[in-house]
């Protein structure tokens, strides 16, 4: 049994549901009509995105306002917390926009084992960071 030509996805981010150029007989059609996502500020994503800024905001805020009395420990915690900000800000701004579109390079559901990945190394320091501190802190007591 021998089938059509038919359409192939190649990406999960590509054209509408009613395939691509579905809309092109529309006169009203904009081209940047579909640039901004009206919608995706009142998703349960973006509103965890956004309050995941603003608690990283914030703890940058509280450690860059206090007095510190080990530098090496609150400047790794600034980077830390500016860092993920401006890499949450980052995936807000691509799904607000619907960058996700343009870029079909990137895998986007491969993309969540990366930052799987740079979380658990991040847990990695901050184990070995805070075993090497105990160990100097017990030799210095000797």
């Amino acid at each position: 049994m021998s089938h059509g030509a038919g359409l192939v996805r190649t990406t999960c981010s590509s054209g509408s549901a009613l395939g691509p150029g579905a809309g092109a007989a529309q006169p009203s059609a904009s081209p940047l009509e579909g640039l901004l996502d009206p919608s995706y500020p009142r998703t349960h994503a973006a509103l965890l995105k956004v309050a995941q800024m603003v608690t990283l905001l914030i703890a940058f805020i509280c450690v860059r306002s206090s007095l510190w009395t080990d530098y090496s420990a609150y400047s790794y915690f600034e980077v830390v917390t500016i860092c993920d900000l401006i890499m949450i800000l980052a995936f807000y701004l691509v799904h607000l926009f619907r960058f996700y579109r343009m870029l079909t390079c990137i895998s986007w559901p491969l993309s969540i084992f990366g930052f799987m990945a740079t979380f658990l190394c991040m847990a990695s320091i901050w184990l070995s960071y805070k075993i090497s501190c105990v160990s100097q802190s017990t030799d210095a007591a000797v």
